[in-house]
């Protein structure tokens, strides 16, 4: 029986706590950590669950009576967090963005390896099956060499939503909607397109005065074959509209799930492709439905991985490719320059120091609160992808 602690109670702890609760006879919550400890409370009673409740994880790990911790706390602790779990000889799975500089990034994954122990990151929008289905047909290779690929990442928050203490500075945040929102779309941008060779990119702060951070952004990635990549992050866009299109040199795909197939004509221009796009769709529907989705998807393959019935689908090495991506869209847009990767550790933007020295304030933030009362702050659109 694996031993679960939840460090950080808010909104989002609800999906790891419903994820591990699906698997009982593997897993049992034993422990909620939370700094404001009313929290863990509160969570332990509405979900139902026996546990002890403590307010630093560093008490939690002078007991040390659990096996593996979820980290769900604000994105500038969850390196220290982690750190100090793995070198206690303890499994992490820690919520995106995995740390707020490679440099944290990477002495996280040194901390695993010294300790052989399972470090995981958070990309639950990879344990949904129209993104599953989505990769393999590329894998496939039916639509061609990928030309063009462009992610969407809009969501719209008010004014208050970076009245709480933690958001909209460099410091405490990380950065804003390309590190906290998009960095789902990020990661499924780089699992199934790869990683680009060059980028550049515009960051800006259009609809929130209460923050330092950037709430849009948009990149373009050059990969080594010739491909084009686009990556589009807002918090101005009402009704949130959500897309991963995917143009191969035979046929577009895309998620929400569509595939439009063209063939020329003699003088050049389209005609549909009927027979492809027939083709394509039965691979589609001939692949199955994921058994777990999202977080519980997630949770099911660390949970396996430690029973050493399953290889770890997303590691530590998953986490940092994604950062990599979202530093390389900060730093080329702090300095409008084109940025090419992989970033070494002489990047002004390696390190949280450089970070903290070199990236833009937009705005002053001026207000902030502890709490609001109502958590179900984190989940936007029905899409659920960030």
């Amino acid at each position: 029986m694996i031993r679960i602690a939840i460090i950080g109670t808010g909104g989002i702890s609800d999906s790891h706590i419903w994820g591990y609760l699906q698997f009982p006879e593997q897993c049992r919550i034993v422990a909620l950590c939370d700094i404001y400890p009313e929290k863990a409370v509160r969570k332990a009673e509405k979900c139902g669950l026996e546990v002890k409740v403590y307010d630093d994880h560093r008490a939690l790990l002078n007991d040390g009576n659990f096996d593996l911790a979820s980290v769900c706390t604000p994105p500038y602790v969850h390196a220290e967090i982690a750190i100090n779990l793995l070198n206690a000889g303890k499994h992490v799975l820690v919520e995106k963005p995995m740390a707020t500089s490679l440099q944290e990034c990477d002495q996280m994954l040194q901390a695993a390896q010294a300790r052989g122990k399972l470090l995981s990151v958070v990309a639950q929008n990879r344990f949904k099956t129209p993104n599953w289905k989505l990769k393999k047909i590329v894998e496939r290779n039916v639509i061609g060499t990928i030309v063009h690929a462009q992610v969407d990442s809009f969501w719209w928050r008010g004014q208050n939503y970076y009245d709480l203490w933690w958001r909209g500075t460099w410091e405490k945040e990380g950065g804003g909607c390309t590190l906290n929102h998009a960095v789902h779309q990020v990661d499924l941008f780089q699992w199934i397109v790869g990683m680009p060779v060059e980028l550049q990119a515009v960051i800006a702060n259009i609809a929130h005065a209460n923050s330092e951070v950037e709430d849009f952004s948009t990149a373009i990635l050059r990969y080594a074959n010739g491909g084009i990549g686009q990556i589009n992050a807002s918090l101005a866009h009402h009704g949130e509209p959500q897309q991963f299109v995917i143009q191969g040199e035979r046929a577009t795909i895309a998620a929400p799930w569509k595939v439009i197939a063209s063939a020329q004509r003699e003088n050049g221009f389209p005609e549909p492709n009927p027979l492809l796009e027939t083709e394509i769709q039965s691979l589609h529907d001939e692949l199955p439905a994921l058994a777990y989705e999202g977080h519980t998807g997630q949770i099911a393959n660390v949970l396996a991985a430690l029973a050493g019935s399953a290889e770890l689908l997303v590691d530590g090495h998953a986490g940092r490719r994604t950062l990599e991506l979202i530093t390389a869209i900060y730093y080329a847009g702090t300095y409008d320059v084109k940025v090419k990767l992989p970033l070494t550790a002489s990047n002004p933007f390696y390190a949280a120091e450089g970070i903290l020295a070199n990236a833009p304030r937009f705005h002053q933030k001026t207000k902030s609160i502890e709490n609001f009362a109502d958590e179900g702050i984190i989940v936007g659109a029905a899409s659920d992808q960030k």
